[in-house]
């Protein structure tokens, strides 16, 4: 009895054994999971996830800042500096394109809850509910009928009013925003964030566009100019 109870333990723990070598199967669910986890690290380290985009945002709107200084320089004395200041708001409209998307893009995976936008919260309610959506709305006016006064060739009428207008409404709301957030803007710029070279390549690139939309455009701002000179009767020296 003895024996055959030895060799009944021995067969049980040779079992046991050619068992726990088997090699263990990973469950079908949890391979796509791992690779979305993975291709999510890797998106977010190329990019910087929502660290990038907020610097990214500040980069644009340090530039934004300089070139609307520009813009706004030309407004003491816009007759005789219309080229200019067509060749500036075409050069902008790209690159506000580009802080727009940014800021949309922060807001879109805020309120799809991913964890990153989550923890880093929304921007303050009013700025988010009536001093966003105002900035948006009147900077898509401002330019757009400036688009439109360089195509229709005009420096007055209705369209040259609501540019006006426009601006008007714009310069509050652009004020308030830039009051907001002016602050923070030297320590997100040199940040050192992962991707930076991605974002270095984008503003280039959209700076490169405008330079490009702004120099197609410059025979129609400069035959406006023209109009605007033979209309005040001076020759904008």
């Amino acid at each position: 009895m003895g024996s055959e109870r030895t060799l009944t333990v021995t067969r049980r723990a040779m079992r046991n054994e050619r068992v726990s070598l088997r090699p263990t199967r990973t469950h079908p669910s949890l391979i796509p999971v791992c690779f979305a986890t993975v291709v999510s690290f890797v998106k977010r380290g190329r990019s910087g996830g929502s660290a990038g985009n907020e610097q990214l945002t500040a980069v644009v709107a340090t530039i934004l800042i300089v070139l609307l200084l520009i813009e706004g320089a030309t407004l003491l004395r816009v007759r005789s500096l219309l080229t200019v200041h067509a060749f500036v708001g075409m050069l902008l409209i790209p690159v506000v394109a580009l802080k727009i998307g940014s800021t949309g893009w922060r807001m879109l995976r805020y309120y799809l809850r991913r964890e990153e936008y989550v923890r880093r919260g929304p921007p303050h309610v009013a700025l988010r509910v009536l001093v966003g959506p105002l900035l948006v709305l009147s900077t898509i006016l401002v330019f757009g009928t400036g688009v439109a006064l360089l195509f229709l060739d005009q420096t007055h009428g209705t369209v040259a009013g609501l540019h006006k207008a426009s601006f008007v409404v714009w310069s509050g709301a652009f004020g308030i925003h830039v009051l907001a957030h002016v602050l923070k803007l030297p320590r997100l710029v040199w940040a050192r964030i992962p991707g930076v070279g991605l974002r270095a390549a984008l503003v280039a690139g959209v700076l490169v566009a405008g330079a490009a939309l702004a120099v197609a455009t410059l025979p129609g701002a400069e035959k406006l100019q023209d109009r605007a000179t033979s209309q005040f009767g001076f020759d904008g020296g």
